[in-house]
């Protein structure tokens, strides 16, 4: 089930919110995700509204991949959205493993690495863009793992800051979490 609402209430102690949905995997469904993440976004963390629409494009885009790729008609998938208030929003995206294009998190790492390098005309025509350019350049922190529910799992993560800061990319020791910086 999915809930949104028009205003959403701000925590009162500077709490963690936790917010668990599980969407049934046909798109109609992700215009209330996004909604949500939109509303969250813009009154809960602290990011500005321009930040709002880019989470929105993130979490849209990564809910699209465990849908299309990840999980067959008839299952669900998870999206986990974890507000940490003046600090940080993670998303967590979790799909069955069920679907046409499984793949194991080293598998997307690699996948990741290799198409986020592409430029130009090397795009041109070509899918699979989304998850390097929308999310990939617009998150800090980007891992994939092994869900719970027997497929892949991306987390992201955003830190609350100042604009000027620069952002290069680095990576940790483990091969399947980028950080950008």
């Amino acid at each position: 089930m999915i809930y949104f609402m028009e205003k959403l209430p701000k925590q009162a102690d500077n709490r963690v919110t936790d917010i668990h949905i599980y969407i049934p995997t046909q798109a109609y469904f992700l215009s209330g995700i996004r909604d949500f993440v939109l509303n969250l976004t813009k009154n809960m963390t602290g990011f500005s509204q321009q930040w709002a629409y880019r989470f929105q494009a993130v979490v849209d885009e990564l809910c699209n991949n465990a849908i299309e790729h990840g999980s067959q008609v008839g299952q669900k998938i998870k999206v986990t959205l974890i507000s940490t208030p003046d600090k940080s929003l993670e998303v967590i995206v979790e799909d069955t493993g069920t679907g046409k294009d499984k793949m194991t998190p080293e598998q997307m790492t690699t996948l990741f690495k290799e198409r986020k390098h592409m430029v130009g005309e090397k795009y041109l025509g070509f899918r699979g863009r989304g998850l390097p350019k929308i999310v990939g350049e617009w998150t800090d922190e980007i891992n994939f793992g092994i869900s719970e529910l027997g497929g892949l799992k991306v987390h992201i993560k955003k830190y609350l800051r100042k604009e000027e800061d620069k952002v290069s990319s680095v990576t940790s020791k483990d091969p399947t979490h980028l950080i950008l910086k």
